[in-house]
């Protein structure tokens, strides 16, 4: 179970009392500070004289309703995370809360304890990597007014000041997209079959925009937009998630065709997924103007969007995804064939089949498995590091230190582990047995 965040307020609001006892009781074992308000306007006396991280608001309540105490919390306390306690009866009123109030998230009641608690955990967590990432800013903006007070003389010095500044972005952006992968490991842990299927998306979404040249906007969305495709998941039933989508009944396979719409919201508050949340939005549009949720057609889709429909529909053809039928290889690349010019555009599809030409492909990098013992400051993980839970814990590319490989050996002791790693093996080396 993921650490509590220390020194972390939670101020639950809700006339109903025996909720806010519920509520106590949940929180008790967590560490937090927590706070509690009967009403909304005891709720905004609170936050104006203490410090407060999240706000979990009821959405009924007497006097000023939660879509409303939301909105007033988003104008006065934007840094605070708002969250939303809602019934299945709320729809309409919990997109106005979305809209209004810049929702973080949106929990149904009744709620189940861990999946609850996770959420709290993820939202700390991501206001810890948004402090960090500004905290980084600053520093870099810092750095960037020293440089320019230097003088001609000082080359040698802003060569170096430079040469750090570029490696602290090249590490904010692999954090950034390591973060991402560990949030996606963590929505697929709902459904064991549903396990590497982003990164799979992702690999494949990526290759697809190499051999069409995208531009530079839409190829850096559409890896970020493939690993969070189905972060609207989060909003479905264990019953939706675990039936293959053929064999959904009328009103389930209504609420699944929520999920783009429910990804889409779920980023609304962030600045850097502008770009991301449209194709999220409409990776189930189809060329013929028959997808869902909005029947886009032709090039009203965005183009990322195209490449994402492309390759989402190859992985769920070969995980069984769609009918319950898992295809080969071979098949699910003629069913997206002969789905040109109806459900797939006709130039993603061409690009999509011209990976499988008869060209030959490029010699695989050597790897090295070695015990954690033999792992060394300056290696490249070949392989996604992955836990017996299936959580994503390193990518494959992450160059290793000895403060990260400590990471390791300590995980490898706490959790009782014999762990061997695949590395990318020097030039010329030979492949290594653990």
């Amino acid at each position: 179970m993921t650490a509590a965040v220390p020194a972390w307020t939670v101020l639950a609001v809700d006339d109903e009392p025996n909720i806010l006892a519920a509520l106590r009781r949940l929180f008790r074992a967590t560490g937090w500070r927590i706070l509690t308000a009967g009403r909304a306007e005891e709720a905004l006396a609170l936050l104006a004289t203490e410090p407060v991280d999240a706000v979990l608001s009821d959405m009924r309540m007497p006097g000023m309703d939660g879509v409303q105490f939301l909105e007033r919390v988003s104008q006065g306390w934007p840094r605070t995370a708002r969250l939303l306690l809602t019934g299945q009866a709320d729809l309409g009123s919990t997109i106005a809360a979305i809209n209004r109030g810049r929702l973080h998230r949106y929990i149904t009641k009744p709620w189940n304890d861990e999946e609850l608690l996770l959420t709290l955990r993820q939202v700390a967590q991501n206001q810890q990597l948004e402090a960090d990432k500004l905290a980084l800013e600053r520093l870099t903006q810092q750095q960037n007014d020293e440089l320019k007070t230097l003088n001609a003389s000082l080359e040698a010095r802003v060569a170096l000041r430079t040469e750090e500044l570029a490696a602290a972005n090249h590490r904010l952006k692999r954090n950034y997209l390591t973060s991402i992968r560990a949030f996606t490991a963590l929505i697929e842990l709902r459904s064991s079959a549903q396990v590497g299927h982003a990164r799979q998306v992702a690999d494949l979404s990526r290759r697809i925009a190499q051999a069409m040249s995208l531009d530079a906007d839409t190829a850096h969305d559409l890896p970020i937009a493939a690993l969070l495709h189905d972060i609207g998941h989060i909003g479905l039933s264990d019953a939706v998630l675990a039936r293959p989508v053929n064999r959904l009944d009328r009103d389930e396979l209504r609420r699944y065709r929520l999920h783009p719409v429910l990804g889409e919201q779920a980023l609304l508050a962030s600045d850097d997924m502008q770009g991301v949340a449209p194709l999220i939005r409409a990776h189930h549009e189809r060329w013929d103007g028959l997808g869902y949720p909005d029947g886009l057609r032709g090039a009203a889709i965005p183009l990322g969007a195209r490449i994402l429909a492309v390759a989402d529909a190859f992985e769920d053809l070969r995980s069984g995804r769609i009918d319950g039928q898992a295809l080969s290889p071979l098949d699910a690349r003629h069913t997206v064939l002969a789905a040109r010019g109806s459900q797939f555009d006709p130039t993603v599809v061409d690009a999509f089949a011209s990976l499988f030409s008869s060209a030959p492909p490029k010699a695989a990098v050597a790897t090295l498995r070695l015990r954690t013992a033999d792992l060394r400051a300056g290696q490249t993980l070949a392989q996604d590091f992955v836990s017996p839970e299936g959580v994503l814990l390193l990518s494959a590319g992450q160059q290793l230190n000895d403060d990260l490989i400590g990471r390791i050996c300590a995980f490898e002791r706490k959790h009782g582990l014999a762990l061997t790693l695949a590395v990318q093996a020097p030039p010329g080396a030979p492949e290594a047995r653990s």
